[in-house]
């Protein structure tokens, strides 16, 4: 049977040579198909703690099928099982690859079919235990950003650092991948409230951009922007000013024109506008 997209926009399969006056709905083959598979052979589903609805039983069916037949209607079906389920260790590296592959793809589109996905291919796996893996570090990187996309900083943390462990021990810390869930850990704690943490942690990424990039980058500049925003989060608004100001004067001379400078000089006459409603009295005022 071959694709069909159908006239309602749903998605439909179609014998050969458009035998069929409609193409049978995709969708409800695939919840007969996880049904029969959740009723007789969920041997093969990873355990969750929430039941597995039969959509997503049916993306196993290549494992305990060898032939699927479809009458004229999504319930006229006649399932061939395999003799001996697909079974061994790389199945379940294969599992996670396409689970992550699709949550990736899914994760503008249908967030809350991502993040089950990623949940899904995490399932067993302890963030603050777990040893290092590329894909669960892959995974656990990819939930954190939708975790925090979706409003859920918090619950973001524990993949975030988990990450960020993990991958500075398979690359390094130097390694892109490394500093990128470096910075994802920093935002996530930031919008969780962790503010002295999120302070450690922009620090250190800050240093890292001066080694690298080099003290008048965009990127390091940028980073010692957002650290002073941290700053006054904590209350140290002085320090907040002075370092922002700083920043603002280095990336006007090395980054002229560029739009940062305007918005860093917002954040500088908000931190302002905070002190003098508050009454603050410091001694650069």
């Amino acid at each position: 049977m071959a694709y069909a997209q159908l006239h309602d926009s749903g998605q439909g399969y179609q014998c050969q040579q458009d035998c069929r006056p409609r193409p049978v709905d995709a969708a409800a083959i695939a919840h007969t198909v996880g049904r029969t598979i959740l009723r007789h052979a969920a041997r093969v589903i990873p355990s969750t703690t929430a039941p597995t609805p039969p959509q997503l039983a049916a993306a196993h069916a290549h494992r305990v099928l060898a032939r699927i037949t479809v009458g004229a209607t999504p319930g006229d079906i006649a399932l061939t099982w395999r003799a001996t389920p697909v079974t061994g260790p790389g199945r379940f590296e294969a599992e996670r690859g396409q689970r992550i592959a699709a949550a990736r793809d899914l994760a503008h589109t249908e967030p809350l079919r991502a993040r089950q996905l990623l949940h899904d291919s995490l399932t067993g796996v302890d963030p603050a235990t777990a040893s290092a893996d590329p894909l669960h570090a892959e995974a656990a990187n990819l939930l954190a950003e939708l975790q925090l996309r979706l409003g859920h900083p918090a619950d973001a943390i524990a993949w975030a650092t988990y990450a960020h462990h993990s991958t500075i021990h398979l690359h390094g810390p130097g390694h892109p991948r490394s500093v990128h869930a470096l910075h994802l850990q920093a935002v996530v704690h930031r919008h969780a409230g962790h503010h002295q943490r999120a302070y450690h942690l922009y620090r250190q990424l800050g240093e890292h951009f001066a080694a690298t990039a080099g003290p008048h980058a965009h990127r390091t500049l940028a980073t010692h922007a957002t650290t002073a925003l941290v700053l006054h989060a904590l209350g140290h608004c002085q320090a907040a000013r002075a370092l922002l100001a700083d920043t603002i004067a280095t990336h006007r001379r090395e980054h002229p024109g560029h739009p940062a400078t305007a918005r860093m000089t917002q954040h500088l006459t908000h931190i302002w506008q905070d002190c003098a409603a508050k009454g603050h009295k410091h001694q650069d005022a």
